[in-house]
């Protein structure tokens, strides 16, 4: 008798911490999402660090998957914008699996538009203004439409008219 009321209690607190369980490995996994996906440069650098290194992450499940600046050319003019929009990729998928997109969208966008500056301020100061205009270009597209499709060949022109 005394060992099944044992039985039964184990049975019963297994049942009740298995979800707790899950419960906050979802939300750790989501801190660390938010941690690796703000504006600044540290968020960059620790994401760019565990992409690099993905072992110790294993047990989140990331999708680190990537079409890179989807249909808008990665290195437009010759910038490399490969690993800002794969860094968007990564908010975009990991939040829309996790079912917390809408809610982060906008500071994804506003994380790609800071991560494209840092990349236009590492070129010459006399082609840094095309590329801050196809950064500025590239934010708008993915802030009004969720997507860099819609970059036209025409503000790529009219970016590279700021290089001559």
């Amino acid at each position: 008798m005394v060992r099944r009321i044992v039985l039964a209690l184990v049975l019963i607190l297994g049942a009740l911490l298995v979800p707790a369980a899950a419960h906050a490995a979802t939300a750790d996994k989501l801190t660390v999402l938010s941690d690796w996906t703000q504006p600044a440069a540290s968020s960059y650098n620790a994401w760019n660090s565990a992409r690099l290194n993905r072992d110790p992450w294993k047990s989140y499940s990331f999708d680190w998957s990537t079409d890179y600046c989807s249909a808008s050319p990665d290195k437009p003019l010759g910038f490399d914008f490969t690993i800002s929009c794969w860094h968007h990729d990564f908010g975009y998928r990991n939040y829309k699996d996790a079912g917390a997109f809408p809610a982060n969208k906008a500071r994804l966008d506003d994380m790609l538009y800071a991560d494209l500056q840092r990349v236009c301020a590492t070129y010459s100061v006399f082609v840094r203004p095309a590329c801050y205009s196809l950064a500025w270009t590239y934010y708008q597209a993915v802030h009004a439409f969720g997507s860099l499709a819609f970059v036209k060949k025409s503000d790529i022109k009219r970016a590279e008219t700021l290089i001559k």
